[in-house]
């Protein structure tokens, strides 16, 4: 029972209720943290029932906190210094927090009116990379200087941090309401591997990881390769990246593949799939490709190409002419004599829909539950990654799939699925409700027939928008994909209306997460705070600290210097902290 404690200045302890919920001591239909799932014989389809499974999380105190902003963005933001050459991070200004009136106009003396109805935080993007993996597309560097990120041997510490921030966090910062659970929307791991699930897995719910592959005893990947289009830490090569600024690290890869510790989040966390955890480079349906899967597998691996090559891949990939893989398949077959020789690992296999979900359930990667994350025995039995769990006694969340396994990077959901979340949010029309999704509504335009159910349509985002703005109830669509902070409007014709949230990635500058609020204000509206979090690794490091800590800030300050990178991903002070305000359906 040590999970379980009281908030300071609150002058409550946890209800008794929700401590028996964090134990599995019962499941009853209302409360915090209760999921709805499909039950055991029936999946995650149109017409099917739910029933409430306990989920371990905790009750928001009736009293609320007084607002805070300790370890927030509100308080302070990692700001760059210099203006050229390799740009430093220190500490800059905090950024306030913008009151939103574009659904609603805010009353006065809601502050003090307002209860919490539940709080959570938004992880996304995470794109855990196994650096060394034989199928990456770094090579498509010699085009794009955006397509390979000097930082992507450090995505496990990085991650590390910002679990260690997130455990740090007191509460909600403005209701003061203890945080309920974690999600992350999705692209978990970045290219469908095994190595990077498992190490996914571990960063959440805790434990040991040995970000390295191949070779147990030394990295082999494209920085060390003497190619000068790549960083090259430890060597004395004058590369490209070093000619703009950036340091030569002695030891640098060797302490990247050293082993790192995990302390897990010490909440609830759940989990929403992404286009990278369902495909190959996050855009290839090429599972079952027998010759891919020995090349993830094997030891070969393609690290240059010339500019013309990569600019007609990069194309293909863009403009979605190759969805199913079969170009690249021949591209990389074409290649075969100039791949470079790596030491084979089983480990690196791609993992199909299910695996994924088994990685899920394994009781291994519990950490603080709730069992499977999210995903049941039940979406294993039909072949589903969507779920609806009960958030608090008036809230209920909805995980949605996105992804479409015919290939592409953009999504869309089945005809099946779409009459299930309509059927869940009118089997629910007591609770509000909060959508989670990959996909952001504009980013779902990829129509392709998905081959796991031939002959189903597929829905765009605007069908989807439709649908959700046809539920009085629904206040928030959450997603991410677009590695950027942006809030949108939604309304319809009837006046109902809700919030699209989407979150920028934690693997390009500035690497936040975002902690959301619901309040009612007593006063005919709801309010809905977003406040972003960085993580806990200092704004800047000393280059000879290779420690944990200290690789996890070289994260921070290596992605500010990508070439290309931009420091404006955190958005517009209006996409950024927020005050969100609807009227009540």
């Amino acid at each position: 029972m040590s999970r379980t404690r009281s908030v300071a200045g609150s002058g409550q302890g946890i209800h008794r209720r929700s401590v028996l919920a964090a134990t599995g001591a019962v499941a009853l239909s209302g409360g915090v943290g209760y999921a709805l799932r499909p039950s055991d014989s029936q999946a995650a389809t149109a017409g099917e029932s739910t029933t409430a499974v306990a989920a371990s999380s905790r009750r928001a105190p009736a009293a609320p906190l007084a607002p805070y902003t300790k370890g927030t963005t509100v308080a302070s933001v990692a700001a760059p210094r210099g203006s050229s050459g390799f740009r430093r991070l220190g500490d800059g200004p905090g950024w306030q927090r913008v009151v939103r009136s574009d659904l609603a106009a805010p009353k006065s003396g809601r502050a003090g009116r307002r209860t919490a109805l539940a709080a959570f935080v938004q992880l996304t993007d995470l794109h855990i990379i196994d650096a060394q993996h034989p199928l990456r597309l770094e090579y498509l560097r010699s085009a794009d200087i955006h397509a390979w990120r000097p930082h992507e041997a450090l995505t496990v510490q990085g991650a590390i941090a910002l679990v260690e921030r997130i455990n740090a966090l007191r509460g909600a910062p403005v209701t003061g309401a203890p945080l309920h659970f974690a999600m992350t929307t999705g692209d978990n791991t970045d290219n469908n591997a095994k190595s990077e699930l498992d190490w996914f897995l571990k960063i959440m719910s805790g434990g040991r990881i040995t970000p390295n592959s191949g070779d147990p005893r030394q990295y082999e990947g494209v920085q060390n390769s003497g190619l000068k289009q790549y960083w090259q830490p430890d060597a004395a090569v004058r590369d490209s990246d070093k000619q703009a600024g950036f340091p030569h690290l002695d030891g640098f890869l060797k302490a990247a593949i050293r082993e790192v510790r995990s302390p897990g989040l010490n909440l609830p966390w759940y989990s929403t799939v992404g286009n990278h955890d369902t495909l190959p480079m996050g855009c290839y349906a090429s599972h079952g490709d027998s010759y891919l899967t020995e090349l993830a597998v094997g030891g070969k691996k393609l690290m240059n190409v010339t500019a013309a090559e990569a600019q007609q891949l990069q194309a293909q990939i863009k403009k979605a002419r190759d969805p199913q893989g079969v170009r690249y398949h021949d591209f990389l077959k074409s290649h075969s004599r100039s791949m470079r020789s790596v030491t084979p690992d089983e480990r690196r296999a791609p993992f199909t829909p299910a695996e994924y979900l088994q990685a899920h359930l394994d009781p291994a990667h519990r950490g603080l539950g709730p069992a499977g994350h999210g995903y049941s025995s039940a979406n294993l039995d039909a072949g589903t990654q969507y779920y609806a769990f009960r958030i608090s006694d008036d809230v209920i969340g909805i995980s949605l799939d996105t992804t479409d396994s015919g290939g592409h990077y953009e999504g869309s959901i089945g005809t099946a699925q779409l009459k299930w979340l309509d059927k869940t949010l009118r089997d629910n029309k007591d609770s509000y409700a909060v959508i989670f999704s990959h996909h952001t509504s504009k980013t779902m335009t990829n129509l392709r027939s998905d081959p796991a159910r031939p002959g189903e349509r597929r829905h765009n985002g605007q069908e989807v928008l439709a649908l959700l703005g046809s539920h009085p109830r629904v206040l928030a669509w959450v997603n991410g994909h677009i590695h950027k902070n942006v809030i949108t409007p939604h309304s319809t014709s009837g006046g109902r209306s809700f919030w699209e949230i989407s979150t920028a990635s934690h693997v390009d500058f500035p690497q936040l997460a975002r902690v959301i609020e619901l309040a009612d204000n007593k006063d005919g509206t709801i309010s809905l705070f977003t406040t972003l979090v960085e993580s806990s690794a200092p704004h800047r490091t000393d280059f000879s600290d290779l420690s944990q800590t200290g690789l996890a800030a070289l994260y921070r300050e290596l992605s500010l210097n990508a070439p290309g990178a931009s420091t404006t991903l955190g958005g517009d002070p209006k996409d950024r902290n927020t005050e969100l305000v609807l009227s009540k359906g």
